[in-house]
């Protein structure tokens, strides 16, 4: 008997549970995961095994240990390959650091992260396939090669990526367990109250359209997400929001400020992109438009990243500045917040 539970909303690993039967005779459990989990290598698991993503009992077991009846036995695996075409295309990255294990790139707004329906190509995915076409992992014509978390087109930011099994394996883990930290910066419509406080609710598709998320707070669908935030700048009718994310759901920034009435700043899909705030004069009507033309996206930033090296164990934090078009539109806000209090 098999209780499977898909953990990551994004898909990019899975946890499976499996409850040993009492029947069951003494087996390794490479062997005996291989039979239970189709279209996974045994090679897979045994790297999985290695890099300590595979439990009995909540302890860590080789790939050679036996199974025993009773046993509760659970794997992490980084995202299963796709039946897709990868093309490695010489696309510039921008490279925060790198070394024999780990990636970590600070991607530019409107860049696709991974291949998918509608983007097959121009993605973070095909260039790292064009820098690391030598490496064993870029060759599995895996959909995700290295992946263990993403950012959605529009939002900027750090991302790790892992260049061997080994690292991936023990990346997804520390994702699954969440021990990294990853702190963003926002523009929000509004204040916040209070300026300092934690978004709780449910983040499922949205029923009336499946290309967005929507909160359901009674948790009738959808999965936990937990969204930490700080007012760190106040702009008269937008603010400077850093957010901590102690779950990692598709759109959960996006969705939470939606949900407390203070969407991203020109967040097309969730209603961010229209004058919420402020005044009807001509003037401020123009200024936010203005805004929008040199911000044509939501207003997210994934500024920093802490995680621990998968092979030496070191805490390794990244941070990043703010891409040009926010710092421009905050700057503009400033000066016009600024001459508003003069007159």
């Amino acid at each position: 008997m098999a209780e499977e539970d898909l953990i990551d909303q994004q898909e990019l690993y899975e946890h499976y549970r499996f409850f040993v039967d009492p029947g069951q005779s003494m087996l390794r459990i490479d062997k005996y995961l291989t039979s239970r989990l189709e279209s996974t290598s045994r090679t897979r698991i045994q790297n999985a095994a290695n890099a300590g993503n595979i439990l009995v009992n909540n302890v860590p077991v080789k790939p050679n240990y036996r199974v025993k009846p009773g046993d509760t036995v659970q794997i992490v695996l980084p995202s299963p390959p796709r039946e897709i075409e990868l093309i490695p295309q010489n696309i510039p990255i921008n490279i925060v650091y790198e070394d024999e294990d780990v990636i970590v790139v600070n991607k530019e707004p409107g860049m696709v992260v991974h291949p998918a329906y509608g983007n097959y190509t121009g993605t973070l995915v095909n260039a790292l396939m064009w820098h690391f076409r030598d490496l064993p992992l870029f060759k599995t014509g895996e959909l995700r090669p290295g992946l263990v978390h993403r950012i959605d087109k529009n939002t900027s930011g750090i991302l790790v990526l892992a260049k061997n099994e080994i690292s991936l394996n023990r990346l997804s883990k520390q994702f699954y367990d969440r021990t990294t930290d990853r702190k963003y910066i926002a523009l929000v419509w509004g204040i916040p109250d209070p300026p300092d406080g934690t978004i709780t609710g449910n983040i499922g598709r949205n029923i009336r359209d499946r290309k967005i998320m929507q909160v359901f707070p009674d948790g009738s669908q959808g999965k936990p997400a937990v969204t930490h935030y700080r007012v760190v700048e106040d702009l008269g009718y937008i603010s400077i929001v850093e957010c901590k994310l102690e779950t990692g759901r598709t759109h959960q920034i996006r969705a939470h400020f939606n949900y407390i009435k203070h969407p991203l700043f020109n967040d097309d899909e969730y209603g961010g992109d229209r004058i919420l705030k402020g005044t009807t004069f001509s003037k401020y009507q123009q200024f936010v438009k203005n805004c929008f033309k040199i911000l044509p996206r939501q207003a997210l930033h994934a500024k920093s990243l802490a995680f621990d090296h998968p092979v030496t164990g070191k805490r390794l934090s990244f941070d990043s500045e703010l891409p040009e078009d926010m710092q421009e539109v905050i700057d503009k806000w400033r000066i016009y917040i600024a001459g508003r209090e003069l007159t």
